[in-house]
């Protein structure tokens, strides 16, 4: 696969400007965020952009950047530059992944899908979400040979995650993410002034219902602990449990008498989470899969050394995109100590507020082998479908690529922590 050069992007870029051609996505993240806003419903919005609490995590994420300057050195010969990385024994064009992202449905109807092509295009791994809208087989067959992840909430169920681990491993998938910080919702403002959550009306849910376990579940789901599907009976109701039978795998009038989405949904409900995980269950995660372990979601140096210890392939710093804890140290602050840690026993990545080729820069500067890209590829997706999502790529690894040559490195070995400068 031909890497497109940054100058080369840039040219394209400019040339088609003399005709009066400017770029359908925005390259300015603000531009990107608020063009993607107008493209979303108001719910959607909320769910995608909003954050924990007051979003003081969310700000925290972008002011951790802003406190490292970068310091570029001259007279280097930087015409040639290489922004390869090898992770996991695969070569990858760019120190970039796609993170996991639920519910992308909500940005654009072809949703996980739009969004495996325009990874294949380029090259850069998607981490399959757990709550996709697209089941990861479908996702795979799109992908080729092209590198992808899968993320995993591990459920009630040590079954269904079995499972998981299983399809993961059939369609190619490279490693297992996961996902620790999200064992229970964090307290979400936005979505609760709208009180909306997706998963209720069946979004965002196809890994389970094209999983055979779960399907087995749904006949005989495990007795509810918490939230019951129990709304109001009315026209709003009766229009939204429509939709979830046109929705759902399967025809409409065999769904509306068998009542399965709805069932679906509370066997989701009741499986979903999981908070009384503990480092030792781990081990069973090992029996399950042959595949590297990553954990997301590390912030402490203890945790790191305790990830080491217990045997784990790599770790993904994150606050989940501020989405949790409100108040939480952005991730940016936790890298350094966290890579210290783990003494270059495993690789450490970064995940959560990363919007520019500079951010992606000072992450590398400060240890971390890779980072992950979240919200902004979900709002290319919704202006513009996997083309938007494919352009986000673009931009991110052309201004990479430029920032590292301006800062005079020819690749990414040479991005080093000297090469910053920390501000208050």
């Amino acid at each position: 696969m031909a890497r497109i050069k940054a100058i080369d992007r840039q040219k394209a870029i400019y040339v088609g400007g003399l005709g009066g051609k400017r770029p359908r996505v925005p390259a300015h993240p603000k531009a990107l965020a608020e063009k993607a806003r107008k493209c979303m419903s108001p719910e959607a919005w909320a769910y995608v952009a909003g954050g924990a609490g007051l979003e003081h995590t969310m700000d925290h994420n972008r002011q951790a950047f802003a406190q490292w300057r970068i310091i570029p050195r001259m007279l280097r010969d930087v015409s040639e530059r290489d922004t390869s990385i090898e992770l996991f024994g695969r070569q990858l064009p760019a120190p970039l992944l796609l993170a996991p992202i639920g519910v992308l449905e909500l940005a654009h109807r072809e949703a996980d899908l739009a969004v495996a092509r325009a990874a294949a295009e380029l090259g850069v791994p998607m981490i399959f979400s757990n709550q996709a809208s697209v089941p990861m087989e479908t996702c795979a067959l799109a992908m080729g040979d092209s590198p992808r992840w899968f993320q995993l909430y591990w459920s009630k169920s040590d079954d269904l995650v079995a499972s998981f681990m299983r399809r993961a491993e059939r369609c190619g998938c490279e490693a297992i993410v996961v996902t620790l910080d999200t064992t229970m919702l964090g307290w979400r403002l936005r979505d609760i002034d709208l009180a909306y959550l997706p998963f209720l009306e069946g979004l965002g849910i196809a890994q389970y219902t094209s999983d055979p376990v779960f399907q087995q579940m749904i006949e005989s789901p495990p007795p509810a602990d918490g939230m019951e599907l129990k709304p109001p009976r009315n026209l709003t109701t009766i229009r939204k449990v429509v939709r979830l039978m046109r929705r759902y795998p399967g025809s409409f009038w065999h769904n509306l008498r068998s009542g399965k989405p709805l069932k679906a949904v509370r066997t989701f409900i009741q499986t979903y989470s999981r908070p009384s995980l503990t480092w030792d269950d781990l081990e069973r995660l090992r029996e399950m899969t042959r595949l590297p372990i990553v954990l997301k979601g590390i912030l402490h140096s203890g945790d790191a050394r305790k990830a080491v210890e217990y045997g784990v392939d790599g770790i993904i710093v994150s606050n989940h995109g501020g989405r949790q804890v409100d108040g939480a140290l952005a991730s940016l602050e936790a890298l350094p100590a966290v890579v210290q840690a783990v003494e270059g026993r495993i690789p450490v990545l970064l995940d959560s507020g990363v919007r520019t080729g500079s951010d992606v820069y000072k992450a590398l500067a400060l240890g971390a082998a890779a980072v992950l890209i979240g919200r902004p590829y979900v709002y290319g997706l919704a202006i513009a479908g996997e083309e938007g999502v494919a352009e986000v790529l673009r931009n991110f690894m052309a201004d990479f690529e430029l920032t590292m040559g301006l800062a005079g490195c020819r690749n990414v070995r040479e991005i080093r922590q000297e090469r910053l400068l920390r501000v208050q």
